[in-house]
């Protein structure tokens, strides 16, 4: 799975697969980052928000593995709705991983999260400056790709009205029986390459009948299904984990699912309740 991976539209690529770093806490996340690496990921999802910037750079940086040969994603925070609050945070970001460049960055949110199911303000000037910022990072070489996260099809559609170049990846919550196909096909129509965050629905998954019950039909576990799933539905796909034996799991998905059952898994019933993580899937079903 690890040599697998999708061309952005300005001809850069990322590894299918990603590290997803969301609550893996900065004084252990290098050695989460080292572990992945050594395991034979080449790709590490962070974020701003995630406060844990710094140790995924460490991790980077002593892992043995030359820099251009792993792809380093981070996230604007959702709060940055000016130019420069975003810029700022740009060069932040690089001065606490310690690296030279990003091979991407993205908003993390259309909305600031304190908004977020709580407004019906979409930002939209505040994300094209925030845009702007991503864009000038761009060209002056920090960053080899830019994107956003969380945007619906107004977001998409409004951003892409003023932005002189155009976001490369839509990273959302996508996983079996929260699964937004529209967006993901109106995405891929505009050449946006879509990502899927938490493809375990925060472990939700492991407690529903069906999924349990296809798993057993290809004899393997509730997260491989699932991550291959948002494989097979062409997305970079990011579990989080800090356990060195999840990472090799999580990469063991060389199988196939059959069209017939990728259409029952795209029907499984939308997840309404994530418990403590009620509130990071940030639109739900809604997208």
């Amino acid at each position: 799975m690890f040599n697998e991976c999708i061309k952005l539209s300005n001809g850069v690529t990322s590894p299918q697969l990603a590290l997803g770093t969301w609550l893996i806490d900065d004084g252990i996340v290098a050695n989460a980052v080292r572990s992945a690496i050594e395991i034979g990921y080449r790709h590490i999802d962070t974020a701003q928000a995630y406060e844990n910037e710094r140790g995924v750079g460490e991790g980077v940086r002593t892992c043995g593995v030359a820099r251009d040969q792993i792809f380093v994603t981070s996230k604007v925070a959702a709060e940055h709705k000016d130019y420069k609050s975003a810029a700022e945070g740009i060069d932040e970001t690089l001065r606490k991983t310690g690296l030279d460049y990003l091979d991407m960055m993205i908003i993390h949110s259309p909305q600031p999260w304190m908004e977020v199911n709580q407004s019906e303000d979409r930002y939209t000037e505040g994300n094209r400056e925030a845009w702007r910022a991503l864009e000038d990072a761009y060209k002056a070489g920090k960053l080899r790709a830019i994107g956003v996260s969380n945007f619906l099809k107004c977001d998409i559609d409004s951003l892409w009205e003023t932005a002189e170049i155009k976001p490369m990846v839509n990273q959302v919550l996508c996983h079996i029986s929260n699964t937004p196909l529209d967006l993901i096909e109106y995405c891929q129509s505009k050449g946006i390459v879509m990502e899927a965050y938490s493809p375990v629905a925060h472990g939700e998954a492991m407690k529903i009948p069906a999924i349990n019950d296809m798993a057993k039909k290809y004899g393997v576990t509730v997260p491989q299904l699932c991550i291959r799933y948002d494989i097979q539905l062409g997305m970079i796909v990011l579990p989080k984990t800090a356990n060195p034996e999840h990472m090799k799991a999580n990469a063991d998905v060389d199988f196939e699912i059959s069209d017939e059952d990728m259409e029952i898994l795209k029907r499984v019933e939308t997840i309404k309740d994530y418990g403590a993580h009620s509130f990071f899937p940030v639109f739900g079903g809604k997208l």
